[in-house]
Formats: C-alpha cells, sequence, structure tokens
C-alpha cells in the first residue's frame, strides 16, 4: 500500500504536459500560422502528427527540436513549409501558459512538500515555465543538467543522488506526471511510488505525449494538480 501523501518530503514533477499546457501551445501557435495562411488545422491531427514527427530517430532536444518538427509536419497540415515558421513554433515556448490549476496547486504543495522538476525541456525553456507557475521549485533538473531525457533511468539516477546528499532517499519521493511513457511506467520500475495527472481524461487518445507500451496503475491518479493539492492538504489535516 502507498504510503500517505503527507508522508513523503519531495515531490518530483514532469514539467511540460503536466504543468504546462505543451499541446495549447503547439495548437495555438499552428492554428496562427495557418490563419496568416489562410487555411484551417485540427488540433488533434496536429497533435498526432507532432507525436510521429518528434519520436523519429535522431531528434533534437525540447523544443528547440520543434524546428526539424515543423518542417516534417507542414506539409502534411497544408502550411508554409519555411523553416522560419519552425523558429517561430520553437520560440513559442517561451510563451506556453501552465494549467489553470497549476501556480496555485504548486504554491500549496511547497508549503509542506519539497518539489523538484524533472523536464526533458531544456533549461532556457525551463526558465520561462518556472516564471508561469511561480518559481515554486527546491530544485530543477533539465535535459541540459542530464544529458539525457526520461525515461532513461539515468536522468532519474541524477535525482536519487541530489536526494541522497540531503540524507533522502527514493523512498521519501512522490512522482508527479502525466505521461505514461516518460515518467509513470519508469518511475514504478526504479521503485518509485507515483501519482498521475490524466490531464486528458475528457480526451481521447494520447494527444502530444507518445503512447506507452503498457499502461502502468499508478499509485495515485487524480484528473488536476488542485485534486491532488487538495487530497494532501486532507492527508495533511489526518496527521495533526
Amino acid at each position: 500500500m502507498a504510503k500517505a501523501l503527507s508522508e513523503f518530503k519531495y515531490m518530483t514533477f514532469d514539467v511540460v504536459g503536466t504543468l504546462i499546457d505543451f499541446e495549447g501551445g503547439i495548437t495555438s501557435c499552428l492554428a496562427a500560422i495557418a490563419a496568416e495562411a489562410g487555411v484551417s488545422v485540427d488540433s488533434e491531427e496536429a497533435l498526432s502528427l507532432y507525436r510521429q514527427a518528434r519520436y523519429m530517430p535522431g531528434v533534437g532536444l525540447f523544443p528547440d527540436d520543434l524546428v526539424r518538427v515543423y518542417t516534417v509536419i507542414a506539409p502534411q497540415l497544408g502550411l508554409p513549409a519555411d523553416e522560419k515558421y519552425g523558429v517561430r513554433l520553437r520560440d513559442s515556448a517561451a510563451t506556453w501558459k501552465g494549467f489553470p490549476d497549476s501556480a496555485a496547486a504548486l504554491a500549496s504543495l511547497a508549503k509542506s512538500h519539497r518539489l523538484i522538476a524533472m523536464t526533458n525541456a531544456r533549461r532556457w525553456a525551463l526558465d520561462h515555465f518556472e516564471k508561469q507557475l511561480g518559481s515554486p521549485f527546491f530544485a530543477t533538473f533539465t535535459a541540459d543538467d542530464t544529458g539525457t531525457e526520461k525515461p532513461d533511468p539515468a536522468f532519474f539516477q541524477m535525482v536519487f543522488d541530489f536526494v541522497a546528499s540531503r540524507g533522502d532517499s527514493k523512498d521519501d519521493i512522490l512522482h508527479v506526471a502525466q505521461s505514461q511513457h516518460h515518467d509513470i511506467g519508469i518511475s514504478r520500475a526504479l521503485g518509485l511510488t507515483n501519482c498521475w495527472i490524466e490531464r486528458r481524461h475528457a480526451q481521447k487518445g494520447y494527444g502530444g505525449t507518445i503512447e506507452p507500451a503498457n499502461f502502468t496503475v499508478p499509485d495515485y491518479h487524480f484528473t488536476s494538480m488542485a485534486d491532488l493539492a487538495a487530497a494532501v492538504r486532507e492527508s495533511l489535516k489526518e496527521r495533526t
């Protein structure tokens, strides 16, 4: 049985997709480009094509890789193929918004837990995301820091080492994420307690996130960060 939410010292977070609405950011930018070109783009089709292009062999780090991704998907969406639009898509990451509940939930959770960001995005992007989220993190790890991306266990190991340097262990961590492929499955394999934030609970499919080879039943499951924060507050009350 999983530990009570109030018993963890740390919460590690996937950022893009869990806290930051990257799907909305990407589709909004593509829709703006489409409008200028006099065409329309179906958001779910765009996300499906993005997912396929993003996980082709030889991809670059995110979100820089959006320049390449755009050149792959633009012809399929009837969009202008000029690379400058790919640069525009990449740069749009600086303006992507947090989900409406993200900042408030993180502020609440930071009162009782040490929050650690674990993102496959590069440091420059996380700098923007943190501002959107109210700078709630005790520590942050990016693809630039780790030299790899989740679900590579090496990414998680760097976080384990950081926590160990403070005299704690992975048993003190609750890993919170929306991606079954990048986070929930591997966190289970590594012995972490996990919490799935099912952001697309009202939508079909996995959107812009790669579908997992196998679905992992999480230790905790919420459809929003607000629900997680509320559950933690309740768990803290039960301890007093």
